[in-house]
């Protein structure tokens, strides 16, 4: 058994399992990227997802995503309409290739006259109701948009045609990078039973002692409140007989989470 203690752990683990006898063959004929080489390159492409990750709560990583593999927009070209339009075509497809039942993206130009540049804005459409996300001057010239089309490049520019990704006798013809990270992601997910206890009543007394009461191997964590007005009416909120401010901030909240049990 192998503890784990939160989602980054987690993924660490998971990762380093999934490269244990993987290779990354650049093409039909190259020989294989392996060890340290592969585990590079790994990071780096895990080091743009986390990015995405930071910035969801502007952007929907179903969105962001794609940049790692669009051509780069500068802050000149987004005066010109016509590159737009063709950077736009391309992010469009990519859109179109990733739509899931009852949802679907549409991506136009938006016309930004004061800084006289053209802005992507992308409807959302899910299951009947549509919100609108455009991604600003300010996105297209900050580090992280750089960060992620530099890496993602880099990324593209290695694979050619006949590309594949190899574990054990297993192998699987790939086009882009994540597509062969994902792929070993889920081979080594099949070798693993993964459970996750939600709280101490589910483990037996040996998981309880190995994860919580041996003094040598605990975390104790220490949780203050300063404001405790605040702190008070978010549990009279939450915990109090009135169900219409309740609902409001589950409503308002609800987007923001990211593990939710039932």
């Amino acid at each position: 058994e192998q503890y784990i203690k939160d989602d980054e752990a987690m993924e660490e683990y998971m990762t380093q399992s999934a490269l244990e006898d993987a290779s990354l063959h650049l093409d039909e004929s190259a020989p294989a990227v392996s060890g340290v080489q592969l585990e590079a390159l790994v990071n780096e492409f895990r080091s743009v997802m986390k990015t995405l990750k930071r910035l969801s709560r502007l952007y929907p990583e179903e969105l962001t995503e794609h940049f790692v593999y669009l051509p780069e927009v500068t802050l000149e070209q987004l005066g010109d309409h016509a590159v737009m339009q063709a950077w736009l075509a391309q992010f469009q497809a990519r859109l179109n290739s990733s739509q899931k039942s009852g949802l679907a993206y549409n991506a136009s130009l938006r016309e930004d006259k004061e800084r006289n540049v053209w802005l992507p804005e992308v409807e959302i459409t899910s299951h009947g109701l549509a919100s609108y996300i455009t991604f600003n001057r300010d996105f297209f010239g900050s580090n992280d948009y750089r960060t992620v089309v530099n890496i993602g490049a880099k990324l593209s520019s290695l694979l050619g045609e006949g590309a594949y990704v190899q574990r054990g006798e297993r192998r699987k013809a790939i086009v882009e990078f994540k597509e062969g990270l994902d792929w070993l992601m889920n081979e080594t997910t099949k070798r693993h039973t993964i459970q996750r206890y939600k709280g101490l009543g589910e483990m037996n007394p040996d998981q309880l002692w190995e994860t919580t009461m041996d003094p040598t191997v605990r975390r104790m964590l220490k949780v203050t409140i300063e404001d405790a007005i605040a702190a008070d009416q978010i549990f009279n909120t939450l915990m109090g007989d009135a169900v219409e401010p309740r609902r409001d901030f589950i409503e308002s909240n609800a987007l923001s989470v990211s593990n939710l049990d039932f």
